[in-house]
């Protein structure tokens, strides 16, 4: 059965500064937990905590550069660029350059705060 979606979830964000987070499929705003779909919008100078997921993310640049922390390498991926961190995974993003970020996250299966597992020495 189809679900429209009206418009997107805000989702408070955790990092240091204030980030824009828009669900538009996942399990906060459509009760889907297969998937998840938002739109990222992060500042210029955002860091999150560090996270070892039990999900995939896969991100689409669509402006800015987002800068991606794995234990092996460290990437910056500008718009028009995409990232795929797979499930177990370490990963840190932020935003460091001037014009910050914004981006299409997808998450295999759907994001939650109870299987985010972020680093608790932030």
């Amino acid at each position: 059965m189809a679900k429209f979606i009206d418009q997107p979830m805000v989702i408070e964000a955790v990092g240091n500064k204030p980030k824009i987070i828009e669900e538009y499929i996942g399990a906060v705003n459509s009760d889907t937990e297969e998937l998840s779909v938002a739109r990222m919008r992060s500042p210029s100078g955002w860091i999150e905590p560090g996270q070892t997921p039990e999900f995939s993310e896969y991100t689409i640049v669509l402006k800015g550069m987002l800068h991606v922390k794995t234990e092996n390498r460290v990437y910056e991926v500008k718009a028009g660029q995409a990232i795929i961190v797979s499930a177990g995974e370490w990963v840190q993003y932020s935003t460091p350059t001037e014009e910050g970020a914004e981006y299409i996250a997808m998450c295999l299966p759907a994001f939650t705060t109870e299987a985010v597992h972020r680093d608790e020495e932030w």
